[in-house]
């Protein structure tokens, strides 16, 4: 069967990346719709959120980070488990890798097949996918619903608000000056993926973090939101895109249809509005499929292997 081949593969195209401070302790690390990574500098240590996919990525965060401070690198903190996430994290040498417990179950549960199926979807993603430590990333605390951390006199608050990109999903959150890293709960300008998704709760999760106020925003993919009128436009997009795609899905499968009849209809509705987003080709398949999932028969989002990515790309795209 002739198919389309991955969206992501044609994805060829360096990306220049912006490194700049929001609020007094935090900083973002931003690449044109690449996957971003929040630094938090404290009193006495740094914090880094999401680590970048390889040890060789997470090389040019950490050289970034030396420019500004020489305070040692004490925390990571895995927003969530996608691959292209955590597996960075060994470059930072860091004392803690710090997790919520949903995300740790979801690593025992689904690490490997994940690494291997997005390795796979990702090709630029993973440079220097060599550098990469045998086996899987894995925190080294974990903890449900709230943990604070001190760094000297700075909170930081690690939150579970709810679930959407996937069922562990972590904020980190500086009280003392509204400063926010979303991971992929918020995107700006860039295509949510939701592969892992709930769509029912995702809503309801982005309305408890604007409930925060915050003031700056690192959202997953896109440039760094400044101001309270940005950080909402993040959310409100966010949320836009997400209702959107299970509004026209629930609709499809309520009216009998099959994935792939949804799928087309689905894209074309939506086409206009997002098409110019980052990685709208890529995650759009991986996006209906699992709210066609969860409007049927699946609570709870089903494993991607590589198998089932080929499989599921030549139902929709073949």
């Amino acid at each position: 069967m002739n198919t389309k081949t991955f969206a992501s593969h044609a994805d060829t195209q360096e990306k220049s990346v912006t490194f700049e401070q929001l609020s007094e302790h935090a900083w973002a690390y931003t690449a044109e719709g690449d996957p971003n990574t929040g630094i938090v500098i404290g009193d006495d240590a740094v914090l880094v959120a999401d680590t970048q996919a390889t040890p060789a990525m997470a090389a040019d965060v950490i050289r970034r980070i030396r420019e500004v401070t020489d305070k040692p690198i004490k925390y990571v903190v895995l927003t969530h488990y996608h691959a292209v996430r955590v597996l960075g994290a060994s470059e930072y040498r860091a004392e803690q890798v710090l997790a919520s417990q949903d995300t740790y179950d979801l690593i025992v549960e689904r690490g490997e097949a994940d690494k291997a199926s997005e390795i796979g979807r990702f090709p630029r993603l993973f440079r220097d996918v060599e550098s990469v430590p045998a086996g899987l990333t894995w925190p080294t605390m974990t903890f449900t619903g709230k943990m604070t951390l001190w760094l000297g006199k700075l909170e930081v608050q690690l939150l579970q608000l709810g679930r959407g990109h996937t069922k562990g999903d972590t904020v980190v959150w500086l009280p003392q000056e509204r400063t926010l890293l979303s991971g992929d709960l918020v995107e700006f300008d860039a295509t949510p993926y939701a592969g892992d998704a709930y769509f029912s709760d995702w809503p309801q999760t982005l309305s408890n973090i604007a409930a925060l106020e915050p003031l700056a925003l690192v959202p997953g993919r896109g440039p760094a939101l400044k101001g309270a009128d940005q950080v909402r436009q993040g959310l409100d997009s966010t949320r836009a895109f997400v209702s959107d795609v299970y509004a026209s899905v629930k609709a499809g499968a309520a009216a009998g249809k099959d994935l792939k009849s949804v799928y087309r209809e689905t894209y074309e509705k939506l086409k206009p509005t997002y098409g110019d987003w980052v990685i709208f080709d890529h995650c759009m398949p991986f996006d209906v499929t699992r709210a066609y999932d969860e409007a049927t028969q699946y609570r709870d989002p089903r494993v991607w292997t590589a198998e089932r990515d080929r499989q599921m790309w030549e139902t929709l795209e073949g």
